[in-house]
């Protein structure tokens, strides 16, 4: 009797054990490295193309790079909420961070990626960076990787750009006997054409052909080699040789319009020789028929910014980003799935043929094959020149990161407008206003 009472107990308590191994041998063999079950990452993406034109393929290269990586992960699927437009994505981004269910990965609007890495809604990449030794942080045009940073950190990889370059009427300076600028133009060269080419065409008594259309206090300052900001932004630096420069010079040109404020339509009607403008543009319009459309009744082109004495021929560089949630549970998957959207050539190369901006990987952009499908949007090679374009991205000025740029730069603006309004010293005037807002990034004015 004791003897099967012990059996008895023994085979149950052999049950128990098989029971528990059982399960525990379950859940072990569902962990990532013997499962055979899915895994899902989510991305969080906007409809509408980030360069505001519309052209029918805004998912295009998103879905090409999902069919990519899924074809390399099996079991793994990639996945995002369509319809969300490019204006009412940061509210949604914002929404799903405090409901806790913000996508994986998310793409960032330049404007928004300061105060996202402030709130420490992105992941730093440092990590990811170092140990994969697979990845080639070269591969990056240096300025648009410098995009992604923060506070000397990686906290986004660049995913597609657009420089700002200057856009040229060559019809109007054909009519007036004028070759257009060379690559390594200046401020003089740019002032000489403006005021060869600013006239009243119809003795009417006003001003109906101009120099330059959009130029702001930024282009005169980025190239004339001001540096605005510390990269902490704890310092304004509005004083200075090369910043009475970029005002003065500014003046200058106003002065030739007889500080009539040119409205932006008058270069889409032919009237005006110079336009900044960013290269998506460009691309968004060169090819028939929005170019006519658009741009009817001349020629035009595209050469870098005019350099000022104190600088060079640069400008700035819209980037949009790509960034991980700093709470994404799927950490590896997220990490190969950037690296599809933002290093593999062949999704890259599809920029240039279902956006309008500029591939952040240099063998894209500098290849033969880019340089055709330019060639044929543009349908002449006299207005493009791909040496330009790449020059222009590899040596863009990369605005300072912190999260009070944005209210500095309008303070910076609001100093601007007065000063070229007014007739008071222009030392003066700046000493005062940067003495105004260095008190202000002090102590946190904003």
């Amino acid at each position: 009797m004791i003897g099967q009472r012990k059996n008895l107990a023994a085979g149950i308590l052999c049950g128990i054990l098989l029971f528990f191994s059982l399960m525990i041998y379950r859940d072990w063999y569902r962990l990532p490295f013997f499962s055979d079950g899915e895994k899902t990452i989510t991305i969080g993406v906007f409809s509408d193309s980030y360069w505001e034109v519309q052209n029918g393929y805004s998912c295009r290269i998103l879905d090409d790079a999902i069919r990519e990586f899924e074809g390399t992960h099996p079991g793994c699927h990639v996945k995002y909420v369509s319809g969300i437009m490019k204006s009412d994505y940061a509210e949604w981004l914002s929404e799903q961070m405090l409901l806790g269910t913000a996508p994986d990965l998310f793409f960032v609007l330049p404007r928004n990626f300061n105060d996202m890495v402030e709130l420490g809604a992105l992941k730093n990449l440092e990590a990811l960076i170092g140990k994969d030794e697979r990845f080639d942080q070269g591969a990056f045009y240096t300025s648009a990787w410098q995009c992604g940073q923060f506070g000397g950190k990686q906290y986004a990889l660049p995913y597609e750009c657009a420089p700002k370059l200057m856009f040229v009427n060559k019809s109007i300076l054909d009519r007036e006997g004028i070759d257009i600028p060379d690559e390594d133009w200046g401020w003089q060269d740019f002032y000489d054409i403006c005021s060869r080419v600013t006239k009243d065409l119809d003795g009417d008594g006003l001003l109906d052909q101009f120099g330059v259309v959009g130029y702001t206090w930024q282009d005169a300052f980025e190239t004339n080699g001001v540096e605005l900001f510390n990269q902490s932004g704890t310092v304004c630096n509005l004083t200075g040789t090369a910043v009475e420069e970029a005002v003065s010079f500014l003046e200058n040109l106003e002065q030739l319009n007889g500080r009539y404020n040119i409205p932006s339509r008058e270069f889409d009607l032919g009237n005006v020789v110079f336009q900044p403008m960013s290269f998506s543009r460009y691309r968004a319009y060169r090819p028939y028929p929005l170019r006519i459309k658009k741009y009817s009744g001349f020629e035009w082109g595209c050469i870098p910014m005019p350099a000022g004495p104190e600088g060079d021929n640069i400008s700035s560089l819209d980037t949009l980003l790509l960034a991980m949630n700093e709470n994404t549970k799927n950490e590896a998957l997220a990490w190969d799935f950037m690296k599809t959207l933002t290093c593999a050539e062949q999704i890259q190369e599809e920029i240039f043929e279902y956006s309008e901006g500029v591939s952040v990987l240099r063998e894209v952009t500098e290849s033969d094959r880019t340089l055709q499908k330019l060639l044929e949007d543009a349908g002449d090679g006299s207005s493009l020149n791909q040496e330009i374009l790449s020059s222009a991205v590899e040596h863009a000025a990369v605005a300072p990161r912190f999260r009070s740029y944005d209210d500095a730069l309008l303070e910076v603006d609001r100093a601007m407008d007065e000063i070229t309004a007014g007739d008071a010293n222009i030392g003066t005037e700046l000493v005062i206003w940067n003495r105004e807002i260095n008190r202000k990034l002090r102590n946190s004015g904003w």
